[in-house]
């Protein structure tokens, strides 16, 4: 992997591949570069694709105290790196910290949000108040499957029967190895509340994308937030659910990227 130095001199990783505008991908919790690359490998014949190991995880450094501008620091050497200016797409918390880097001046040129985690109805529960707190108690006390555990239910929405059956699944190692880095999604997700003002200050050209088989939730907030954007547009995809399956959303994805005027 190469690396790029962000601003407060956290070495982060990432992987180039192709050639065409630059578009930098945002991955969501528990995931690393890993995760995002068999959208970027699908893109990559009309784009020039950066995937990264978000601070804390993979080949990427880390400092603390962590703070959300660290990261969006850090998609901010990646813009220099690619020439200055770039294309986003965003996953899950990754499209939330995609919307805070547009919002903070970050020069993105467009961007792809599929799935972003608000709650803009009452078809779930909020996450205590204190997530981000519980998680930082159970890796400091060295209990991470518990923190998985808590994310996937408080943060992620998971019935509780769902989390107890990936209890034993083959990538449960994986998940608590970076099982410190749900601190920082919780506190870029907050309480899942919709930053109206945020959003609505933000002028850059953004796809919102949802699948159809997704939690009610995430739907009714890929809508909100379209329609919240200055240049938002909104779309569903069918039979699709909070995973992105890289057959059916590259070509969107590409035909928006690749639209001028």
């Amino acid at each position: 992997m190469q690396t790029t130095t962000s601003h407060d001199g956290t070495s982060i990783a990432f992987e180039r591949a192709g050639e065409g505008p630059p578009i930098i991908f945002v991955a969501g919790a528990f995931n690393d570069h890993n995760g995002s690359e068999p959208l970027a490998s699908a893109l990559e014949q009309r784009f020039t694709t950066y995937i990264y190991d978000r601070r804390g995880r993979g080949s990427s450094g880390d400092h603390q105290p962590y703070a959300i501008q660290r990261e969006i620091e850090d998609i901010d050497a990646l813009i220099r790196h690619a020439g200055g200016s770039a294309l986003v797409v965003g996953h899950s918390s990754g499209a939330v910290l995609a919307l805070l880097a547009a919002a903070s001046g970050s020069n993105i040129d467009k961007m792809v949000l599929y799935g972003p985690p608000f709650l803009v109805d009452d078809s779930r529960p909020a996450p205590p108040a204190d997530l981000a707190e519980q998680l930082a108690e159970l890796v400091t006390a060295g209990r991470r499957g518990d923190a998985v555990e808590l994310f996937q239910k408080d943060g992620v929405g998971m019935p509780e029967e769902v989390v107890l059956q990936l209890r034993n699944a083959p990538f449960r190692p994986a998940l608590e190895a970076i099982s410190h880095t749900l601190v920082y999604d919780a506190l870029i997700t907050g309480d899942l509340s919709l930053p109206t003002g945020t959003i609505a200050s933000i002028a850059t050209p953004t796809l919102v994308l949802a699948g159809d088989a997704s939690a009610p939730f995430l739907l009714s907030a890929a809508r909100t937030v379209a329609h919240a954007l200055a240049n938002g547009e909104y779309r569903l995809l069918p039979g699709q659910a909070q995973d992105i399956d890289p057959a059916v959303t590259a070509p969107i994805v590409e035909a928006f990227l690749s639209e001028t005027g």
